[in-house]
């Protein structure tokens, strides 16, 4: 159990993909303008990622070293391009509205990351489970910015919902205030960029706090013996 608890500190903390290790910026900062976006995003990065991690540690005793990476974004283009259809078919909106950033999870750092560093060199249960935690840390991130992003530029929650949920879900949007004009720099790229520093300066405090609390560990006093020469 130790070895799934560190991998879920890493992947939800510690090594945070989002926060941390900084990868996969683009899709992150483009697309978290409403968490709508964000959580599609993050939950169709997740089943990627689990996927990946789950195929490249079936065939890593089978694929030659000088090959690795061509097969392992082979088998990334494959799940992605499942994903992409399923949206397609059953959330149009959310589909339209990730536009690109859909097919790029492809080139996502991230999940190749994963593969080469982790899948490819691990047991199944492992790789999947780093898959799930990773996916989950980089999905969080995704959701708190986004939620940030739509609260101050136009003062709601879960806006577009019906996009990912159906049509029932269009009453879960929360009027968090009412907004005249929407507050375009949290909207645009830029804002983005602003929430991501805002998070990054937030988690390096609380691992300050965290540290500040744990007691210190003085080095222990090592005693010198006098020798007294005897005549």
């Amino acid at each position: 159990m130790s070895k799934y608890s560190e991998i879920a500190k890493q992947g939800l903390w510690h090594n945070n993909p989002g926060i941390v290790q900084l990868l996969g910026l683009c899709p992150l900062l483009a697309v978290t303008a409403t968490v709508t976006n964000a959580l599609g995003l993050g939950l169709a990065t997740l089943v990627v990622l689990v996927g990946s991690n789950i195929l490249v540690s079936l065939v890593q005793d089978y694929v030659p070293k000088e090959i690795r990476i061509p097969v392992f974004v082979m088998i990334i283009a494959a799940l992605v391009t499942c994903v992409q259809l399923l949206i397609n078919a059953y959330a149009y909106g959310l589909y339209m509205s990730l536009g690109i950033f859909l097919p790029l999870i492809v080139t996502n750092c991230l999940i190749i990351g994963r593969a080469e560093a982790f899948a490819s060199r691990n047991s199944l249960a492992h790789s999947a489970f780093d898959g799930l935690m990773m996916g989950l840390g980089f999905a969080a991130v995704l959701v708190v910015l986004g939620a940030g992003r739509e609260v101050l530029g136009q003062g709601t929650l879960f806006d577009g919902a019906d996009l990912l949920l159906g049509e029932w879900a269009s009453v879960l949007t929360i009027q968090v205030w009412q907004v005249d004009n929407a507050f375009l720099l949290a909207m645009l790229p830029p804002g983005a960029f602003i929430g991501m520093g805002l998070i990054i300066a937030l988690k390096n405090v609380i691992d300050q706090q965290i540290k500040a609390r744990q007691p210190k560990v003085s080095a222990p006093a090592v005693e010198r013996a006098r020798i007294t020469k005897v005549s």
